[in-house]
């Protein structure tokens, strides 16, 4: 046996302690590379909320986070961000105080808008190696996916994850393979009347319970707790103009926290397994 060269050394690439436990499944390497990615989260809400805490977990270098909306009382049940200490603030803000106590090395950037044709080119996502599609609303979500599909950017959307409950029946599927799901039915639709042809992976769930009608979906009037759209502290004071808007919305669908953290966990999942070589559906 011969001695070592001078200066040679046997130990272990450095690794903070915060992943060690993931590095032992994955490998340095792959925590290397994740520490080198950058994501961009586009709604912050029951599902795109905890993808954000779980790819921050999980030592991503860059999250990005989009969102135009504020915290409300009606979002601690699901959002990662929403406790009785954030109403009223910008949920962008709030999850990027939580996620900067996970990972302080992670590099959180903020959008405090909604993604639309009209602000598409502020978010620069070509400059991401990945986008999560939270998206609720038919319209941008299918701007969305088309503009990934002009970039050539790995895409993983989310469909709808309300009136659920049992997240062991979610699923991972090409666009054109759902079925069952509402969501999924209408974005599809959406996507062939554009001529779109293309790829990408979706977590989806063919669940559907139904409403209860005689919870009142309002949260309050004059005490509300809802953030103003104009910029009140919440809580009905301030000369912000606090309004209540839930009851005023055209649909409020239920959800639990257990579906839509798990479909996040799972966005967030296709992102690690895709640096551990393994290819997601629809890539």
């Amino acid at each position: 046996m011969t001695d070592k060269a001078d200066g040679a050394s046997d130990s272990k690439p450095a690794l903070s302690p915060r992943f060690q436990r993931l590095a032992l499944i994955t490998g340095a390497g792959v925590m290397q590379k994740l520490a080198a990615a950058r994501v961009i989260v586009f709604g912050l809400g029951g599902v795109g909320s905890w993808c954000a805490e779980a790819l921050t977990r999980s030592g991503v270098g860059s999250v990005a986070l989009v969102d135009s909306d504020l915290v409300c009382v009606t979002n601690i049940n699901r959002q990662a961000q929403a406790t009785g200490k954030t109403i009223g603030q910008p949920k962008t803000a709030a999850l990027k105080t939580r996620l900067a106590e996970i990972n302080p090395d992670c590099k959180i950037i903020t959008h405090q808008k909604a993604f639309s044709r009209e602000t598409a080119d502020s978010f620069c996502v070509e400059n991401y190696d990945f986008v999560i599609d939270a998206i609720d609303s038919l319209g941008p979500k299918l701007d969305l996916i088309e503009l990934c599909a002009g970039l050539r950017k790995q895409l993983f959307s989310s469909m709808g994850m309300a009136q659920k409950m049992d997240p062991t029946l979610l699923r991972t599927a090409d666009i054109w393979e759902t079925e069952g799901c509402p969501l999924a039915r209408l974005v599809r639709g959406g996507l062939r009347k554009r001529g779109f042809t293309g790829h990408f992976t979706v977590v989806y769930s063919r669940e559907r319970l139904p409403l209860h009608a005689e919870i009142n979906v309002g949260c309050g009037n004059a005490g509300c707790l809802c953030p103003s759209r104009s910029g009140g502290d919440g809580g009905g004071g301030g000369d912000g103009g606090i309004r209540e808007w839930c009851s005023s919305k055209k649909v409020i669908n239920g959800s639990a926290v257990t579906v839509t953290a798990a479909a996040g966990m799972v966005l967030a999942s296709l992102v690690l397994r895709r640096f551990t070589g393994e290819a997601p559906i629809g890539s």
